[in-house]
């Protein structure tokens, strides 16, 4: 992984956040690194929809349950999305205090947060052209083209900046 002792706490691991936007390939990306990493913490996310979406290694629990786990501090990052709620069980932070490096696929909105409660951070921002993106996110099948254009509007929003960023052209075919 990229700098992953930069700014490094001793004794404590590194967070890396895989943010981009939909279609980009994080998913690719990040069993690439499971494969590669054994010494790497990969959290399985909680997130508020059904076991059999999408495919990705997620656990599915109803927002009751979310809503509970939530207020009992179980997460060490957790936020509000599209209509769905995904949190990163308290484990990550254990993982860090460890000194494990820690990678998990958050959205952009959650990196400031995640900066300032879990340093040092390195944010790795997974891109592709619009041109790919439609034709990745065309292929999964499932989404109509209303929505399509939408997730391709949120992939211009603002890439998270600083020192600790480093961008990954994902422009190639991973299939």
């Amino acid at each position: 992984m990229p700098g992953s002792k930069s700014g490094a706490i001793p004794g404590r691991g590194t967070l890396f956040l895989v943010v981009g936007p939909s279609g980009a390939g994080k998913d690719t990306l990040i069993d690439a690194a499971r494969a590669s990493r054994p010494d790497m913490f990969f959290p399985v996310q909680v997130v508020t929809r059904s076991a059999e979406d999408g495919g990705k290694i997620i656990e599915a629990i109803s927002p009751e349950a979310f809503a509970s786990r939530e207020c009992a501090g179980d997460f060490a990052l957790s936020w509000h999305a599209h209509g769905l709620a995904y949190g990163v069980p308290v484990a990550a932070a254990e993982a860090l205090a460890a000194g494990r490096d820690v990678l998990v696929k958050v959205p952009r909105s959650v990196v400031d947060r995640a900066r300032e409660r879990f340093p040092p951070c390195r944010v790795l921002v997974v891109t592709a052209t619009h041109a790919l993106l439609e034709t990745r996110l065309a292929a999964r099948g499932g989404e109509i083209a209303a929505e399509i254009a939408g997730r391709l509007v949120r992939a211009d929003y603002a890439r998270p900046q600083g020192p600790d960023v480093t961008v990954i052209d994902n422009g190639g075919d991973f299939r």
